[in-house]
C-alpha cells in the first residue's frame, strides 16, 4: 500500500512539475512574441516590402512553371516608342512563359503599333472576335495589351471591351482617366543610366527639376537650405532624406530614389492609382505623399515627423523593394519584367462578363 501511495505521489509530482514547466515556457514564447511584435515596428529587417510576404514567393515559384501566355500576330511589324515599352514586349517574345499553344494560355496578349488610329485598332480588334474564339469567351477580360498612352473611353463595341475588360499595362505615370486601378498594370520607368551613388544623407529633402512646367511649391523651397534643387542628378540625391516629387510635374525617378536610400515624397492633392505594382507592394510603407495645398509649411512638417518616426523602417523596405524597378536586357528574377508577368499572373482568374446592351443601345 506505501509503495502505491508513494508511486501515484510521485506520478501527481510530475504532472505538476510538467504543468509548471509548459506554462512557464509558453510564458517565454509570450514575452517573445510580444517583444519582437513591439521591436518590429522599430527595426525594418523585421518588416516586409510586400503586401502578401508569406505568399508571394510561393507563388512566385508557381507563375514561374505554369504561367503561359499566347501573342496574337500583329497586323504589320511595328517598334513601340519607350524604353520600357521596348523591354517588356522584346522579353515577353524571347520568355519561356509565350505559348504557340493557344488552348495552354492563361492570357493573351494583343500587340499593336502606338500611333495605331482608334478605327483601326477596333477593326484589329473585331478581326480576333471573328477569326479567333477566345476573345469571346471572357469578351477579352483574359487578354492585355501594351499603351504607355492607354485607351480612352470609347463608344465603339471593340474598344469598350478592350478599355473595360482587358488588363492595360500602360507607363507610369498615367494619363488621368485612362487608367482603371485594380485591373491595370503600369511599367516603371527605366532608370537613368548615370544614377548617383548613394552616400551618407545630409539634406532633408531633394528636388529635380527637369525643365518641363513649373511647380510653385517646389519654387518655394529653392529658399529653403534643407532643400536642394538640381536639373541633373547628381550624387546629392544620395545625400538626401527625402526625395520630392511633384506629380503633375514628374515622379518618373521614384524607382532610382529608392535604390538610393532617398525616401520618395510624392506632393498631390489626388489619390494615387497607378503605382507600379501596387498588387505587390506596401507602397504606404515606402512613400510620403503630402498635399500641395497647405504649402512649404506641412510639407516640412510632415517630412520632419517622418524622419523622427520611421524615416529607417521607410528607407529600408525601399531599397527592398528597388530591385523591382530594374530592368535587363535578359530579364532576372523579380526585376521589373517579372514583377509586371506577377502582377498578370493575379489577374488570370478575373473574369469580366458584361452585358453588352447596357452599353450600346
Amino acid at each position: 500500500m506505501y509503495q502505491i501511495q508513494t508511486l501515484q505521489l510521485s506520478r501527481v509530482c510530475l504532472f505538476k512539475i510538467k504543468m509548471a514547466i509548459t506554462s512557464f515556457f509558453r510564458f517565454v514564447c509570450l514575452s517573445l512574441f510580444t517583444f519582437l511584435s513591439a521591436q518590429s515596428k522599430h527595426l525594418p529587417y523585421l518588416t516586409s516590402p510586400y503586401l502578401s510576404p508569406t505568399t508571394i514567393f510561393p507563388n512566385y515559384q508557381k507563375m514561374l512553371q505554369s504561367f503561359k501566355i499566347f501573342i496574337y500576330k500583329p497586323n504589320k511589324p511595328f517598334t513601340y516608342e519607350t524604353a520600357a515599352e521596348s523591354l517588356f514586349y522584346t522579353s515577353l517574345l524571347h520568355s519561356p512563359f509565350r505559348t504557340e499553344n493557344p488552348d495552354e494560355a492563361h492570357l493573351f496578349f494583343v500587340p499593336f503599333s502606338p500611333d495605331l488610329s482608334m478605327r483601326s485598332l477596333a477593326r484589329f480588334i473585331r478581326t480576333l472576335r471573328m477569326e479567333q474564339p477566345y476573345w469571346n469567351r471572357t469578351l477579352g477580360a483574359d487578354h492585355f495589351y501594351l499603351s504607355c498612352t492607354g485607351i480612352g473611353y470609347e463608344s465603339d463595341r471593340n474598344l469598350v471591351e478592350l478599355k473595360k475588360n482587358s488588363v492595360q499595362i500602360s507607363c507610369f505615370p498615367t494619363r488621368n482617366g485612362n487608367f482603371v486601378p485594380h485591373k491595370d498594370i503600369t511599367l516603371p520607368p527605366v532608370k537613368n543610366p548615370q544614377a548617383p551613388l548613394n552616400t551618407t544623407a545630409r539634406f532633408l529633402g531633394y528636388v529635380m527639376v527637369n525643365g518641363g512646367r513649373e511647380s510653385t511649391l517646389v519654387n518655394e523651397l529653392s529658399y529653403d537650405p534643407e532643400f536642394l534643387i538640381e536639373s541633373q542628378p547628381s550624387d546629392q540625391v544620395g545625400r538626401s532624406k527625402f526625395c520630392l516629387f511633384d506629380y503633375e510635374v514628374d515622379v518618373t525617378g521614384i524607382g532610382e530614389a529608392l535604390s538610393l536610400g532617398c525616401v520618395p515624397a510624392v506632393i498631390t492633392d489626388r489619390p494615387i492609382n497607378d503605382l507600379p505594382f501596387m498588387d505587390v507592394l506596401r507602397w504606404q510603407e515606402m512613400v510620403v505623399v503630402v498635399k500641395r495645398e497647405r504649402g512649404v509649411k506641412e510639407v516640412k512638417r510632415v517630412l520632419d515627423r517622418t524622419w523622427r518616426e520611421r524615416y529607417e523602417e521607410m528607407r529600408g523596405l525601399g531599397v527592398v523593394a528597388s530591385k523591382h524597378f530594374e530592368w535587363h536586357e535578359q530579364s532576372q528574377p523579380f526585376d521589373s519584367f517579372q514583377t509586371v508577368m506577377y502582377e498578370l499572373w493575379l489577374r488570370r482568374h478575373t473574369i469580366r462578363y458584361v452585358r453588352r446592351e447596357a452599353w450600346f443601345k
